[in-house]
């Protein structure tokens, strides 16, 4: 009788080891990964180049196995810089400083491009990770102007800045949950400049968009339609998900990374709450899979036949990360942060000289248009390098 306790208590210590042992995530064996695949996605730049449109500078994703190059007036144009920018954080090598400072000069021009919402996306992860690595004066200063040109987006009137201005035939005054990760270019520019003004639009931003974007479960709409002359609602819809009232994979994952990123620079609870509620909302879905890389909208009516999104995936991980170290379920936080991480690192990654040098497969990014679906996407990448890091500095690091 005694051995069989024994025995038995020894296979549930072996079990919960092994538990404990799969979310442990192999970081060398991840960055090697990745510094492989972006050697030879820089090879593949250069292959790809197309001398009569010298603007495509940055890659996007794979288009029918090409390599898509875009602007850096594209919304994803800084993640490949940022990408380089984590591989020379973590390799401190002038091999990753050089290249990443030849994509991240590319993206200096749209300091002053005021038509897009996405200063954040395209200046702050390129420009931004530039200035925290290096301390650059001359990056100071174009994260400030990006910062000043951003701000011109803000209506007092709605509250909230400005996202696309195409489509006008759908939404007169549209702001999208994406919105909420440009506000850390905001914040950034307040401590670096003193003037506050940055910080209020930031805040007001936040507040409004917490008001107006969530349902009661804390799912977020994608895209809420404004009056810009009184701030009334027009209409809540989506552009990305399955439906109106669907909630798309990784609109949730900005939500949740976005008032993460607000808590640090306010340390208004009201955020941290929003943030543990977001996370709620995702954990306790019952659609999410077990290995917690979402589908790409938790209200897709095929699941589970449907494609996955890495990278929200991926931006979940690395906001939970952060999350962790406010919240009193920092725990389970983390736990669950090395979960996705300890998939995306093995199940989701392209194999070695494959996908042009992508680094995770099986994203998704607009399913009701048809396009980029089931692909490598450059903000995934960015986004699980940014886990990695955060994972490999818990300990140490603060934001």
């Amino acid at each position: 009788m005694k051995t069989i306790k024994y025995l038995a208590s020894s296979l549930i210590l072996l079990a919960v080891q092994h538990a404990v042992y799969a979310q442990k995530v192999d970081v060398p064996k991840a960055f090697a990964q990745a510094a492989s695949q972006t050697t030879l996605m820089l090879q593949e730049i250069e292959k790809a180049k197309d001398l009569s449109k010298p603007e495509l500078v940055s890659p996007r994703t794979l288009d029918n196995g090409n390599l898509k190059l875009v602007a850096t007036r594209d919304w994803t144009s800084g993640f490949f810089p940022g990408v380089l920018w984590y591989l020379d954080e973590y390799y401190q090598t002038e091999q990753w400083k050089s290249a990443a400072r030849k994509f991240t000069t590319f993206m200096e021009k749209e300091k002053t491009n005021g038509t897009t919402h996405d200063m954040g996306f395209k200046v702050f992860c390129s420009v931004g990770n530039a200035f925290r690595l290096t301390n650059d004066a001359h990056d100071k200063e174009v994260i400030i102007q990006s910062a000043k040109t951003l701000a011109t987006r803000f209506n007092p009137k709605t509250g909230v800045i400005l996202s696309w201005d195409h489509s006008r035939d759908k939404w007169v005054n549209p702001v999208i949950i994406d919105n909420m990760m440009n506000l850390e270019l905001l914040f950034e520019a307040t401590k670096l400049t003193g003037d506050s003004s940055f910080y209020k639009i930031a805040v007001s931003h936040a507040n409004t968009t917490m008001k107006n974007h969530f349902r009661p479960d804390y799912s977020s709409y994608h895209v809420v339609d404004y009056d810009p002359q009184t701030g009334a609602i027009l209409k809540k819809t989506t552009h990305q998900g399955y439906s109106n009232s669907s909630a798309w994979a990784r609109g949730q994952a900005w939500g949740l990374y976005g008032y993460t990123m607000c808590y640090r620079y306010t340390k208004n609870p009201a955020y941290l709450k929003q943030a543990e509620n977001i996370a709620k909302f995702i954990f306790d879905n019952p659609h999410m899979p077990k290995d917690l890389v979402p589908y790409w909208d938790f209200d897709a009516p095929q699941i589970p036949n449907e494609p996955r999104d890495a990278s929200a995936a991926a931006v979940i991980a690395s906001g939970l990360y952060e999350l962790s170290k406010y919240s009193k379920q920092g725990k389970d936080y983390y736990q669950k942060a090395n979960r996705i991480l300890n998939s995306l690192s093995t199940q989701y990654l392209a194999p070695a000289g494959t996908a042009k040098g992508f680094i995770l497969l099986h994203s998704t990014g607009s399913k009701p248009s048809n396009s980029e679906v089931d692909v490598p996407l450059s903000y995934g990448d960015y986004y699980y390098l940014e886990a990695l890091l955060r994972y490999k500095n818990y300990k140490t690091k603060t934001y």
